[in-house]
């Protein structure tokens, strides 16, 4: 039961304010959003209070406050060490951006010429330059930019089907992160959907049945975040544009990735059956859309390419400003887009690297990290004599490493079920979960992965300006 004159002697909010450390963290976080702390843990106190907790001082009260405060800073955006084997990690923001697109963003944070012409002195486009680039690499006649690839399918279908249908097959109708889906993608643009065929097996005469007076455009989707196997069939965009052009009705290829070229050969032949951009408008689509932070390796921007007169109208559409990038986009993307144009696998975009990087790289690199925490942890660590033990095998308290073979993948929706083969840092005998949240807490966030209650730092997504940190964390984890 509660005393109510317990109630009476909980400080006062100006009380905790005037303590001498209330000063510094004010100033680091803000007199309003201090007091604001300060009366939500007096709140707290009051309800334990009256259930017969203990009165706190008003020192405890700012520290209270302090830990609510730095719990909310520490959800801010925070460089962290991608240690999953993820390439395209999209809750650590997808692809890492590379140095020259980084100077780039840098050089756009002042001023720039984001829609202004240096010849003429007047004002100009935003993206006229960045859809050349980006026509200029899909081999096509223009292209338009937007803020990412679901924003360029839902301006397509706005700006050339808006009030009409769209034939799209049962087998494409896909759900992106988020519980996005496409029949709601379609709604929100003002099309009506027509399905074909079923969820396994699309025809070409499925597409042509469905063709009538209102018929706006014929839609192919990518499957990029899963695959149908066994008794499946599916209209191709050759045929499909076939259909199309004996119709004159337009064909859009959502082909997702980002990949540009065909990569049946060369260090990207393990993206084979993941559609090239390039390939689909030779195939006769009319336009493609993609993202440009996939596999392309830019920031998140969505790119629509094709026939100039269906580019042009989803440029002039008023979605097109709704959903335009801003000038870090801008500035990151233009630098990626050269970065391929200069060559068709460019190395100097981390992504595409970590993408190709050599097994016996990556081998080399995790014995040489392995050893660097060793060399710092010396007998803190178990001696590795026990080859295939398994974790409860290992003395309590004394982590083993080890450096063994892993499977990577590429994420970001892209390539389901194909791995990269990899090797990491493999960590066991202590808490994995410990573990993996000492390290996530860290000075320097690593995110690691859980496999078989092993700790698995994979070295594949590791930068190497990320390698000291990555030591770092590890020996200060598991010392």
């Amino acid at each position: 039961m509660s005393d109510p004159a317990a109630l009476s002697r909980l400080p006062a909010v100006d009380a905790v304010l005037r303590l001498p450390d209330a000063d510094a963290l004010a100033g680091e976080h803000g007199r309003q959003r201090l007091a604001t702390a300060v009366r939500d843990e007096l709140a707290q106190a009051r309800a334990r209070v009256r259930a017969g907790g203990e009165v706190p001082t008003a020192a405890e009260v700012l520290d209270d406050a302090r830990t609510r405060l730095d719990s909310a800073a520490a959800r801010r955006v925070r460089r962290v060490v991608n240690a999953t084997g993820v390439v395209v990690h999209t809750n650590l923001g997808r692809a890492p951006l590379s140095d020259a697109a980084r100077r780039a963003v840098t050089e756009a944070l002042g001023y720039a010429t984001v829609e202004y012409d240096l010849d003429t002195g007047e004002r100009g486009s935003r993206t006229g330059h960045l859809g050349d680039l980006a026509a200029e690499l899909c081999g096509t006649e223009a292209a338009t930019t937007v803020n990412n690839g679901a924003a360029g399918l839902l301006l397509v279908l706005a700006a050339l089907a808006g009030g009409r249908e769209v034939v799209v097959s049962r087998g494409e109708l896909i759900e992106i992160g988020g519980s996005f889906r496409l029949p709601d993608v379609m709604t929100m643009a003002g099309v009506r959907l027509v399905e074909v065929g079923t969820t396994n097996r699309t025809r070409p005469d499925d597409y042509r049945d469905a063709i009538g007076p209102d018929t706006a455009l014929l839609l192919k989707v990518h499957r990029s975040n899963f695959r149908q196997v066994g008794f499946t069939r599916e209209v191709t965009t050759a045929e499909l544009a076939a259909i199309g052009r004996a119709a004159s009705i337009p064909v859009v290829h959502d082909t997702g990735s980002g990949l540009i070229h065909d990569v049946a050969d060369g260090p990207l032949a393990a993206f084979a059956d993941e559609p090239p951009a390039r390939r689909a408008l030779a195939d006769g689509a009319d336009v493609v859309v993609f993202s440009g932070d996939k596999l392309l390796g830019g920031p998140q921007a969505g790119i629509v390419a094709g026939r100039r007169a269906l580019v042009d109208r989803c440029a002039r559409h008023p979605l097109a400003r709704a959903l335009r990038i801003d000038k870090l986009q801008r500035a990151a993307l233009e630098a990626t887009l050269l970065a391929h144009l200069r060559n068709a696998v460019p190395t100097d975009v981390p992504s595409v690297a970590m993408l190709t990087a050599d097994p016996d790289a990556l081998r080399a690199r995790a014995e040489a990290l392995a050893a660097r925490v060793r060399g710092q942890l010396g007998d803190r660590l178990a001696v590795d004599d026990l080859a295939g033990a398994s974790s409860s095998d290992v003395p309590h308290g004394r982590p083993r490493l080890r450096v063994e073979p892993t499977d990577g993948v590429v994420g970001g929706g892209a390539l389901p079920g194909t791995t990269l083969p990899s090797w990491g840092l493999v960590i066991d005998g202590v808490d994995p979960d410990r573990l993996a949240a000492r390290l996530r807490h860290g000075e320097v966030p690593v995110v690691c992965r859980i496999e078989r209650d092993r700790v698995i730092a994979d070295v594949r997504t590791v930068a190497s300006d990320d390698e000291q940190e990555l030591v770092a964390m590890l020996v200060a984890a598991l010392g």
